[in-house]
Parts: structure tokens; C-alpha cells; sequence
């Protein structure tokens, strides 16, 4: 299934510096990404993980360095991309004022689906994520667990070739993180490449193929997880790793 030869994501030399602060958030990171992937793109609180991701995505522009997307260079504009792609942010990026269903429908029109082919696509998302009893709420009065999965399935409807989530269980029970977790793996193995961030380890262990260890703006490890842990001289998990790594010292 890997493409070595033709990546979904080439980074080449990325560097990002923000206005506001002296130092670069991204400081020469250059990454590759093969179709298929399920990568774990760990670290600590302000590693540069957010800024990663807003650059592949076109949110925001590089200070230098090359970002290649599907076969597109990225520039701070990922237009001829955007349906190819999906994004699902750790803050919730939901309508309050609109119900459960109206979310789900106007993301897939902004992904550009239409008519019937929108609604067989949002039946199916209602039906996996078990929305059936919730579609006339309005977001606003939905539990945290309601608004995750509307969330999810905003980024998931169009059925992207590159799909980037951030922190997407956070704060959720045991059971909706093995719903998503069991979704995310199928339609991995089904082809789609995933980006995906997290604090749990653990999760990371279990989920991703390969894992990338960002820390400072640098990308100081990448590899399968089981390669990381047996590399590591005595590290039991790759929780143990990442301490071992990044410190233990608390970050902001």
C-alpha cells in the first residue's frame, strides 16, 4: 500500500515563525508520508504539533521550506486540495446554532457533496456514530460526547484521501474513543492516510503505524512504535520513550 516514491505529504526544510515570538516554532523539520499511513504525531504542550498540521492544511504560511499535498505544493492556499483533504481540530469547530443534522449536512456541502449523494453519505455517518436520537438538537444543548462525534464526521464526510485529526478523543468516554479508534483503523486499512495527534501513548501504540516525536520545533525520533520502544535501551512502552525523549518537566 505505501508509495514511497509518491508521498501524500513531503516536507522539506519547514520553518515557521510566528510575529509574536523570537523563536521558531518549526525549526527545518522535512517529513515524509506515504499513502496508507496511519502516523502518530506526538509531543509535548507547544512542541509545534498544531503549527505542523495548520501548515499541511494551508491555514497558515510557511516561513520557508517546501510542503508538497497530493501532489500539490501548499502555499498558505490548499483550494485545489480542500476536498481531498479532511480536518477534524481539537477545538470544536461546530454551529452552535444549528442542530446536529444541519452540521452534519452544510460540512458536506462545503466538501462539496449535493443532493442525493449528500444525504446517503450523512444517513451513513448518523447511522456508524449513533446519532439517530440527537439529529433535531441543536448543538449548543448537546453533550461534549454529541458534539466530538458531529466533529469527527464534519471532517470524515467527504471521504478524504489525507484525513489530519487533533486530539480527536479528547475528553471522551472509554466507549466513544473505541468507536472512533475502530472507525479510524477501518478506513485506514480501507486506504485513507491519517495524521493523527494525541497525548494519549498508549492510543498511539495501539493506532498508528509509525509515530513521529516533534519537541522544540525539531523532529527528534520517527518510526514504528515497536522499532522506537526496542531502540529505546530499555523503555517498556512508548510512553516510556516519549519521557525518555522529550523530560519530564511540565510544559505550558
Amino acid at each position: 500500500m505505501k508509495e514511497e516514491s509518491n508521498p501524500v505529504i513531503e516536507v522539506r526544510d519547514l520553518v515557521k515563525r510566528y510575529k509574536t515570538s523570537g523563536e521558531e516554532a518549526l525549526k527545518g523539520i522535512s517529513l515524509s508520508v506515504s499513502r496508507g499511513e496511519f502516523l502518530g504525531l506526538l509531543g509535548p504542550n507547544s512542541a509545534g504539533k498544531t503549527t505542523f498540521s495548520s501548515l499541511i492544511c494551508g491555514l497558515i504560511k510557511p516561513t520557508s521550506g517546501i510542503i508538497t499535498v497530493l501532489g500539490s505544493e501548499v502555499n498558505g492556499d490548499a483550494g485545489k486540495i480542500r476536498n481531498r483533504m479532511g480536518l477534524v481540530p481539537q477545538e470544536i469547530a461546530l454551529y452552535q446554532g444549528l442542530t446536529v443534522r444541519e452540521n452534519i449536512m452544510l460540512f458536506g456541502h462545503l466538501y462539496g457533496l449535493h443532493g442525493k449523494s449528500l444525504r446517503e453519505r450523512a444517513d451513513m455517518m448518523i447511522e456508524i456514530f449513533n446519532l439517530k436520537e440527537h439529529l433535531s438538537k441543536l448543538l449548543s444543548h448537546c453533550s461534549g460526547g454529541i458534539r466530538r462525534r458531529v466533529n469527527l464526521i464534519s471532517g470524515i464526510i467527504h471521504e478524504p484521501e489525507l484525513l489530519i485529526l487533533d486530539e480527536p478523543t479528547l475528553g471522551v468516554d472509554t466507549q466513544l474513543r473505541e468507536m472512533i479508534s475502530g472507525y479510524l483503523t477501518g478506513i485506514n486499512g480501507k486506504g485513507t492516510t491519517i495524521i493523527y495527534t494525541t497525548h494519549y501513548m498508549k492510543e498511539a501504540e495501539l493506532l498508528c503505524s509509525r509515530v513521529s516525536i516533534i519537541d522544540h520545533g525539531r523532529l527528534i525520533a520517527d518510526g514504528k512504535p515497536g522499532e522506537l520502544i526496542s531502540r529505546s535501551g530499555g523503555c517498556a512502552d512508548l510512553g516510556q520513550v516519549f519521557l525518555k525523549l522529550t523530560g519530564r518537566d511540565l510544559r505550558d
